[in-house]
């Protein structure tokens, strides 16, 4: 009996040994559970976003605006042969690329026919002179007979009237009178005679004239072509490709070469038609007519024009002059195209630094306006979807809808909407919440660039 007790007691805690972990378990999760604290609170703090700012700057606008064409000459010569003839003589500075001053004697042609024909001519014209002068003294001749012979015809009829007077009394026959009535009828025929070769003489005298004229206008023309053996540059040029010698036969009409000339150059550049219109200011714009002329046109555009090469980092300007706009308009592009003109250009080269503005080159053309003082200007990178955003005085952030004039280079041109000073978002703002709390990083150098390039001291030649 005692073992039964004793097996059954240490059968029980067995089963208490195994039981003990859990029931330890459960009592341990029980007393956490009554003695757990809860999550410790944090106090939520407002998220302060740094963005990058300028204060929007009152800047002197300098309106430009950029087009791009080739350098040209505005004046090209074809030589050409005006006379036919050997050659026996040539410039040796006539040669491509050489400067040649205007009126430089370039080529001599075989001149021996012309001046040939240029004294005969002037052997003629000496003779025909000569019989005007012999017809003046025929002439003086001829009235002097004339005065002659009226005054014998006087004597002649008052020596028929007395013989008459006479006949009456019987003093003098019949066939004396006859005599005296057949001589006063040969002193008539004489001066009608005189006088018919009188009135003949300013005939003759216009004929010889104009002979002598048709004489004056082919020595003229015989000189011209003298002249023309000589050929002369007619302005200061360049000539292209030469490939004349000495001996060669030309012909009339045959083209020798080419020269460009240097006293202008022009560029042809290409412009939209904003860009034109964003030049004028709107007191300008108001005031173009109809039919304004070349000159009316240049002093109301009013235009710094500043030509461009470029090649690498390397660059050379040249100061140029608002000449005209072509009569047509591109047709692909619209493009209006601005001739700019650089007078005497070969004056203004620097060796190393500025080069001779030569035919082909391509170039920048710079239009600039008169400056716009008190204009707003951003850059392009403060502009999201038509908005830009300011952060006020309190640092949170606003949007604005603003009004732009138009825009140059990196920047827009601002007429309403934001005021001159006003921090500007210039970095990206996305997400962007009205009101946020904004911690503002003025950005100096994006402020000092946009100041320069608005007020063009960037790009001075």
């Amino acid at each position: 009996m005692p073992s039964a007790i004793i097996s059954f007691v240490f059968r029980l805690f067995k089963k208490g040994l195994r039981l003990a972990p859990v029931l330890a378990a459960v009592l341990l999760v029980a007393w956490l559970a009554r003695h757990r604290q809860g999550p410790a609170r944090n106090e939520g703090s407002e998220l302060v976003r740094p963005l990058r700012v300028i204060e929007a700057p009152v800047v002197n606008l300098q309106p430009r605006a950029t087009g791009y064409g080739l350098a040209a000459p505005r004046r090209v010569w074809r030589a050409m042969a005006e006379v036919k003839g050997v050659i026996v003589e040539v410039n040796p500075q006539l040669a491509a690329g050489a400067l040649l001053a205007e009126n430089t004697e370039l080529i001599r042609l075989e001149s021996a026919d012309y001046e040939l024909a240029a004294a005969r001519l002037k052997a003629t014209m000496a003779e025909s002179q000569a019989r005007l002068n012999e017809l003046d003294v025929e002439e003086r001749s001829r009235k002097t007979s004339l005065d002659i012979e009226r005054r014998s015809l006087n004597l002649a009829q008052t020596s028929l009237a007395r013989m008459r007077q006479l006949m009456e009394t019987g003093a003098v026959p019949r066939d004396q009178i006859d005599r005296e009535e057949r001589q006063v009828l040969q002193q008539e025929q004489a001066l009608q005679q005189l006088q018919n070769a009188i009135d003949l003489l300013p005939a003759r005298r216009e004929a010889l004239q104009a002979a002598l004229m048709v004489q004056k206008a082919s020595l003229a023309q015989a000189e011209l072509d003298l002249a023309r053996t000589v050929i002369r540059a007619p302005f200061a040029c360049r000539p292209g490709p030469v490939h004349l010698q000495k001996g060669q036969y030309v012909n009339v009409g045959q083209t020798l070469f080419e020269a460009m000339g240097t006293e202008v150059i022009e560029v042809e550049a290409k412009f939209r038609p904003e860009q034109m219109r964003n030049l004028l200011d709107l007191e300008r714009r108001r005031g173009f007519d109809e039919g304004m002329n070349m000159a009316a046109l240049q002093e109301r555009f009013d235009l710094d024009v500043v030509v461009t090469l470029r090649s690498g980092a390397w660059k050379a300007s040249w100061p140029a002059r608002f000449d005209r706009i072509r009569e047509v308009v591109d047709p692909r592009s619209r493009a209006i195209n601005v001739i700019a003109a650089i007078d005497k250009p070969y004056e203004l080269v620097i060796p190393g630094v500025r080069p001779a503005l030569s035919q082909g080159m391509y170039c920048e053309v710079e239009l600039r306006a008169p400056r716009r003082p008190e204009t707003v200007v951003l850059p392009r990178a403060a502009l999201w979807n038509g908005r830009v955003f300011v952060v006020g005085a309190d640092n949170r952030l606003q949007a604005r809808t603003v009004k732009l004039a138009f825009a140059q280079d990196d920047f827009w041109v601002v007429e309403d909407g934001v005021k001159a000073g006003e921090r500007v978002v210039v970095s990206d703002p996305s997400p962007a919440m009205e009101g946020m709390l904004v911690a503002p990083v003025p950005d100096s150098q994006a402020a000092a660039r946009l100041a320069q390039q608005a007020e063009g001291a960037e790009d001075r030649p």
